[in-house]
């Protein structure tokens, strides 16, 4: 009978230790003593998973993991995408972290006022990114920081950003004031990226509508500089001055050659320029000028606006600029 007993503790101690070491194997301390980035792509199995994660020294053994998974994890199943596994996290908070989704972001910018054929630059040097994409319409694109994973496809995130666009327009669309020069969506777009090229003072955005809207209604020119210099680059710097040629120059865009609108919009606007374009101040300007701090004068008639113009470039002379 005492030997029994003996027996019987030995037992009895022998399940307590496997025991902690299974506690300890799945909900430990795990062996990588520095983050792990893991990319689980569409469709990846548990055993994948866990060879991967082995490979990468996240857990012990795989076949372990696989195991434990079974027994005491969730049945939700594992989710694709970029995580970053913190050090040592225990294999249950691994199993946690990837049927959580709680995907590693990173973010890709678009600024206001960039043309298309750069944002197909900036995309295209997103290394972690899939597949190529061809320059997407101008304007079609909303400017902001669009997050990703490794998982996904450049065709994917352009996707998501140009309906970013068509959603705002349509939501900005809907909220324009009355009497404004624009008559659809696409009008407003074609002359909220002249405003974006126009000014980079945001409490200006405004008046700078305004004095186009002003023009339009009045079957001015616009003589805006940006859409001449569209053509040439398609958005991107002249780097020069502009040539005579080229304000003569009647290619669809060029609103010193031709009235009204330009063909089509010569950057990706931003929300501000939309929404100043639907909403542009109260103002008869029809005129403006820099004004040598960044921002721009504007005059409702043309004696004042060749004052300010004689200022500017007395404020030019003075700087060793003329």
């Amino acid at each position: 009978m005492r030997r029994l007993g003996c027996f019987g503790l030995m037992l009895l101690a022998a399940a307590f230790g496997f025991l902690f070491l299974v506690a300890q194997d799945w909900g430990g301390r795990g062996p990588s003593d520095r983050p792990v980035n893991l990319a689980v792509t569409d469709g990846a199995s548990l055993s994948t998973t866990a060879n991967r994660l082995e490979e990468l020294g996240a857990i012990r053994s795989a076949r372990r993991f696989k195991l434990y998974a079974r027994i005491f994890g969730a049945s939700a199943p594992i989710k694709a995408g970029e995580y970053k596994l913190p050090p040592h996290l225990a294999a249950a908070d691994i199993l946690k972290v990837l049927q959580g989704g709680k995907t590693l972001q990173r973010f890709v910018t678009i600024p206001e006022g960039m043309p298309s054929i750069m944002v197909r630059e900036r995309l295209q040097a997103v290394a972690e990114l899939s597949g190529a994409v061809t320059v997407p319409p101008e304007g079609s694109v909303l400017p902001d920081s669009y997050a990703y994973d490794r998982a996904m496809t450049r065709a994917a995130l352009l996707t998501r950003m140009q309906e970013a666009m068509d959603a705002y327009l349509a939501q900005a669309w809907e909220n324009r004031k009355p009497d404004i020069a624009v008559k659809t969506p696409r009008e407003a777009l074609i002359l909220a990226s002249i405003v974006e090229k126009e000014t980079g003072k945001p409490s200006e955005r405004r008046m700078v509508a305004a004095v186009y809207a002003n023009r339009l209604k009045r079957g001015m020119l616009l003589q805006a500089d940006p859409t001449v210099i569209y053509p040439i680059t398609k958005g991107k710097p002249l780097g020069r001055r502009i040539l005579r040629s080229e304000l003569q120059a009647h290619n669809g865009y060029n609103t010193y050659a031709d009235t009204g609108l330009p063909a089509g919009p010569i950057c990706n606007p931003g929300r501000a320029s939309i929404d100043a374009v639907l909403d542009p101040a109260s103002s008869g300007a029809l005129y403006f000028v820099a004004d040598g701090t960044g921002g721009h004068a504007f005059a409702d008639t043309l004696e004042q606006h060749n004052a300010n113009v004689q200022k500017w470039y007395a404020l030019r002379r003075a700087r060793g600029e003329m």
